[in-house]
């Protein structure tokens, strides 16, 4: 039988490809839009999926978090999660873009991104990017499965994406999620 989270992760994915082969919404240009058939997957892997114990941060200070293009984006720290994977803890932090907590359907939306081990080799050399909705109580679920590679490693001509504060690089390989071949930079 396959659990709720097998097919949450599948879900996922097809609303991932969806997005990409739709011209409307798409961040791929060209011929990488033409050749696009859909993200390649690490295989969904349960182990990926961790209940971490979150912290909010008291008093936040708005700060300018700088983007591949070299301008700035505003956030503000929300929270850290604290999680264990494979016998060890971790904690990274989550954020708040101030631009888009004005919009209704974004105000408990939670930004996570974060760098491991496979970045460089199967995964993009800026890191991963996780969405997240505001926890109810004092523990967040974090999907690993459902992390991305920010549209910049796709087209870094017309966006220019978050990169990964130094506080949220992990020294581990976190394999789930979307892969990625550069074949957008050649």
């Amino acid at each position: 039988m396959v659990s709720t989270e097998i097919t949450e992760i599948r879900e996922f994915q097809e609303d991932l490809n969806a997005e990409y082969l739709n011209p409307k919404e798409t961040p791929l240009r060209g011929d990488n839009f033409t050749n696009f058939k859909g993200h390649p997957f690490f295989p969904a892997d349960l182990k990926y999926i961790v209940t971490a114990k979150f912290s909010k941060t008291k008093n936040p200070r708005p700060f300018n978090l700088p983007t591949s293009s070299g301008k700035t984006k505003s956030y503000r720290e929300y929270g850290k999660a604290t999680f264990e994977l494979n016998g060890k803890s971790y904690t990274l932090t989550l954020y708040q873009s101030l631009d888009l907590i004005k919009q209704k359907k974004y105000k408990d939306y939670l930004f996570l991104p974060f760098h491991d081990a496979t970045n460089e080799k199967e995964t993009y050399g800026g890191g991963k990017y996780m969405d997240l909705k505001i926890p109810k109580g004092n523990t967040i679920v974090l999907d690993f499965n459902k992390s991305y590679q920010p549209y910049c490693a796709y087209n870094a001509y017309d966006y220019n994406c978050p990169v990964v504060p130094e506080e949220n690089r992990l020294p581990i390989e976190i394999r789930a999620g979307v892969m990625y071949e550069d074949i957008y930079h050649h």
